[in-house]
């Protein structure tokens, strides 16, 4: 690549970076472990990823995947009901897949930070404590055994691409494991809510919505901390604070 018009960030803290070079992804993570998962959890999926190109730690070079995110958090998606209902049997797919060798997190730790989050919500005024105690009673429905299967962990509508209607790449694997398949479907719904009957559809097999909207409260009281200290903005119009307002 001997020459590239500017190098574009596509995200930065201080935990990791992305830029994007011309058609590269060059990923820099303060924790390795989680470039591990990345790079084992790619390998083994069995639906289209991003061509590992390099890897120096603390960095990792990844080939653009081709088309175009199914959309964004906060923005009216593009996305078709074919396209919705292809990235659901992507995710059918993957969750049909042998699990991966590394466990993911335990229900007890997913309860305990439900509670550490909603108590500093309250704490800091950031959110009224009745949204954010009909919002806990919402997550409970998540909060049950299930039978663990091959998980994205992370799998934001920004991260599955699209050309026309086919899956061409599902992106940015570190959060991959065992665990809940209702919390990969709900992820890649949040804040999409109108996409979730295509996504099921396409998924193949009944769901249960309570789970799902318990997952959306969970992820969006625990994920706002986060987003704050790293100068996003939640209240964001369609975002997690939308997300938790919707379920009063």
């Amino acid at each position: 690549m001997a020459y590239v018009e500017g190098v574009q960030v596509v995200v930065a803290h201080d935990e990791r970076a992305t830029l994007r070079v011309g058609d590269v992804f060059v990923k820099i993570d303060a924790d390795q472990t989680r470039i591990d998962v990345e790079v084992e959890a790619m390998a083994l999926a069995p639906i289209p990823t991003p061509e590992v190109l390099w890897r120096n730690p603390p960095a990792l070079a990844l080939a653009a995947v081709p088309g175009r995110a199914l959309g964004r958090l906060g923005e009216p998606s593009p996305a078709s009901p074919a396209a919705s209902a292809a990235a659901g049997a992507s995710v059918r797919l993957l969750h049909d897949a042998p699990l991966p060798p590394w466990p993911g997190r335990r229900l007890d730790d997913l309860a305990s930070r439900l509670d550490v989050e909603c108590e500093w919500l309250v704490a800091n005024g950031v959110l009224p404590t009745d949204l954010v105690t009909r919002n806990r009673e919402v997550a409970e429905a998540a909060l049950r055994p299930w039978t663990p299967v091959f998980t994205h962990g992370d799998l934001q509508i920004t991260h599955v691409f699209v050309e026309g209607d086919k899956v061409t790449g599902v992106i940015d694997w570190s959060e991959a494991a065992q665990g809940d398949a209702l919390f990969d479907l709900a992820v890649l719904t949040l804040g999409h809510e109108e996409h979730l009957a295509d996504v099921v559809a396409g998924y193949g097999t009944d769901v249960d919505l309570d789970v799902i909207h318990g997952w959306w409260s969970w992820r969006s009281l625990t994920a706002s901390r986060w987003l704050v200290e790293h100068g996003f903005d939640p209240n964001t119009p369609g975002c997690e604070f939308d997300v938790l307002r919707a379920r009063m």
